[in-house]
């Protein structure tokens, strides 16, 4: 599907939705908006609800390639970009010794060409892909440092990179961005302004209830309600990480696979584990805490 082919914000919306993404009016906007304007678009939002997600998502539903960056301290450009494939380069200067063939310039020229070129994400993104541009996931930016940002504000700008041996590469057509972040630092305001942005919340009960049954469902509605609900209180807690969407749907799924028809105190405290991912967090919901979240949550859904 080309970017030609969606024309609504409904589309957008449907489009996500028969990929197993249920995403609010807001976010579908700002999704038409960057595949319309050809801006990347900038994602925050909590661990876990549902950023990266999008991006696979995005590019199932268009048949386009998904390429994947993901971002970690102390990343820096050229890891980003590509690398020399050394170990060959070592084997074919030995091979062009032993054979006699060692003419310098030649030598040079071929050590440096596409067959020894190790391509990273960026580079595999301004290529030419026969399904159109490919879908490029900057996933977890605010893992990196002030200067990868600056360099990433300069490769979005032009979509191109300069490799020194080779020259400057430039995509015939731009990749479609996204860019996530779990706010764990401020990302510069110099790359935000390249982007469109929006901040990715965790959903109300009916839009989760929505998820649940899009990405769950052989759970049965009275147990998916249950979930959701408990979730949603596990979530006004003073929890030290907050669960997200995607520890709703790994929870109801470890339910179905222990045949839970309902949550119970006793199921809870056994399955604490997939839904809580500190051991802090869980300890605080021992003994009677499950209990009263229960009960509050099963009161909510009787309002």
């Amino acid at each position: 599907m080309a970017v030609a082919d969606i024309s609504s914000i409904d589309a957008v919306q449907k489009m996500l939705a028969d990929q197993g993404y249920v995403c609010s009016r807001a976010l579908g906007t700002v999704v038409f908006l960057s595949l319309k304007l050809g801006r990347p678009l900038f994602l925050e939002g909590e661990a876990g609800v549902g950023k990266t997600e999008i991006a696979k998502a995005l590019a199932a539903a268009m048949g386009k390639r998904l390429i994947r960056l993901q971002c970690y301290e102390g990343l820096d450009a050229s890891s980003a970009v590509y690398e020399w494939n050394f170990a060959a380069q070592m084997v074919a200067i030995r091979t062009a010794e032993a054979t006699g063939t060692a003419d310098r310039a030649a030598l040079n020229a071929e050590l440096f060409s596409e067959e020894f070129l190790i391509e990273r994400p960026l580079l595999q993104a301004l290529r030419p892909d026969e399904n159109g541009a490919p879908v490029l996931l900057i996933d977890e930016l605010d893992r990196t440092d002030a200067p990868f940002e600056a360099f990433l504000l300069e490769a979005l700008s032009d979509f191109q990179v300069t490799i020194p041996e080779m020259g400057t590469i430039k995509a015939p057509e731009p990749p479609i961005v996204i860019l996530t972040s779990n706010r764990t630092r401020e990302v510069h305001d110099a790359l935000k302004r390249r982007c469109l942005y929006h901040w990715v919340d965790y959903p109300d009960f009916d839009r989760e209830m929505e998820i649940l049954q899009a990405r769950a469902p052989e759970a049965a509605e009275a147990l998916s309600r249950e979930v959701v609900a408990f979730v949603q209180r596990l979530r006004t807690e003073d929890l030290f990480k907050k669960p997200g969407v995607a520890e709703t749907i790994d929870w109801a799924k470890c339910l179905l696979a222990l045949d839970a028809l309902t949550l119970s105190p006793e199921v809870i405290a056994d399955t604490l584990g997939a839904v809580l991912k500190y051991q802090d967090d869980i300890a605080k919901l021992q003994g009677s805490e499950a209990k009263r979240l229960l009960d509050e949550a099963r009161a909510s859904l009787d309002a």
